[in-house]
């Protein structure tokens, strides 16, 4: 692709991003979990807090010749046997489809989502395993209406009021989960009642789960975390203009000592956090919050924006990345792949990753920096 020509390409993805970015009301209500302190030390969006982590990913100079070589070279060889095992996984991936529009029409589920990147047929056996219970027992399901599930490790209700299903638990524990439904929304109602008094002290600013980086915390875990802090609050006195911080969000720690501002424009704040200092910490920074979520959702307007394009034009079922993959990653990826355009891609789900990889169901996992 000729330098003037990749330039109207970038442009034409800069327009169409600025349109996403008006449409769209990127809120920044992403979500911390569990294994915080470990993203934290290797996600590259927290690099610029925890420099000493750093070096454990040094940056690589970039050598757009050797990667598109290296690049060709390894899709020559595993082109083939992606193309046959996404063949061999076409059943599997219609009967995936058929049965989560199936339970989310019979059961009125908001959606069905799996906590991991677990292959079609894993997944396709969990919810087969839902359907025989359905059938088994349909009154247990009666108490999933308008609910969001979601297959994960354990079994309960999340942060965000999603109702979990351990993918190792049997029918039994499931349907003692559906049945303690109503105890949970009345947790959960606290929680959303915890929340609001919260904003009211903070400015108006929000408290937030982060999805994104994995399982969010179980419901009853973040109703404790969300009354220490409120009880800390109270005892401080704040005077906060109470829509002084509104549109901004929070993420609450109960390991760390320090409130900070995350490169993504969210607050990090201890929930031990002195309040008189976390005043003072706030209003000095609600402005930079302000501009770094603003980057932010540019970022990600650009990224949705190439990301469609590059599926178009280069023929792709899907592109996707991991949650580990930052927006600038994604954005330098796929210029690569429109500059590139490598017929090999063509009718294949590839997912941008760290690493070189042929999955179970076809999927090509490439590394954004391509190395070779």
């Amino acid at each position: 692709m000729s330098a003037g020509r990749l330039l109207r390409c970038s442009t034409r993805v800069k327009n169409v991003a600025a349109g996403l970015a008006q449409r769209r009301a990127l809120s920044g209500a992403d979500a911390v979990n569990a294994l915080r302190p470990f993203y934290f030390a290797v996600h590259p969006d927290f690099f610029g807090q925890f420099p000493r982590e750093r070096p454990v990913y040094p940056p690589k100079t970039f050598n757009p010749s050797k990667a598109k070589n290296g690049e060709i070279l390894w899709l020559r060889k595993n082109e083939a046997e992606a193309t046959k095992k996404h063949g061999a996984s076409l059943p599997r991936r219609e009967e995936l489809s058929r049965l989560k529009k199936e339970l989310c029409s019979k059961f009125h589920l908001a959606d069905i989502r799996w906590q991991r990147s677990w292959g079609v047929a894993h997944r396709c056996g969990q919810l087969q395993s839902l359907s025989r219970l359905s059938q088994q027992n349909p009154e247990a399901l009666i108490n999933l209406q308008g609910q969001t599930v979601v297959f994960g490790d354990q079994s309960g209700m999340n942060a965000s009021g999603h109702v979990v299903l351990g993918t190792m638990d049997v029918h039994h524990q499931w349907t003692k989960l559906f049945e303690q439904l109503p105890s949970y929304r009345s947790l959960q109602q606290q929680t959303d009642w915890l929340k609001e008094r919260i904003s009211l002290l903070l400015g108006g600013t929000q408290v937030v789960q982060m999805e994104r980086l994995g399982p969010v915390q179980p419901i009853a875990e973040h109703y404790s975390v969300l009354s220490t802090f409120h009880k800390n609050l109270i005892s401080g006195r704040l005077r906060l203009h109470p829509r002084s911080l509104q549109g901004l969000t929070t993420l609450l720690e109960t390991d760390r000592c320090e409130p900070s501002l995350h490169e993504m424009g969210h607050f990090i704040i201890p929930i031990s956090c002195d309040p008189p200092k976390l005043q003072v910490f706030l209003q000095s920074n609600a402005l930079e919050a302000r501009q770094r979520i603003q980057r932010k959702n540019q970022l990600q307007a650009e990224e949705e924006a190439l990301v469609n394009l590059c599926v178009q034009s280069l023929s792709l079922r899907s592109l996707s990345k991991e949650p580990s993959v930052s927006s600038r990653q994604m954005l330098l990826c796929c210029k690569r792949l429109m500059e590139q355009r490598c017929p090999l891609l063509q009718g294949l789900h590839v997912c941008v990753s760290h690493f070189y990889s042929v999955m179970q169901d076809g999927d090509l996992c490439v590394p954004w920096d391509w190395k070779s």
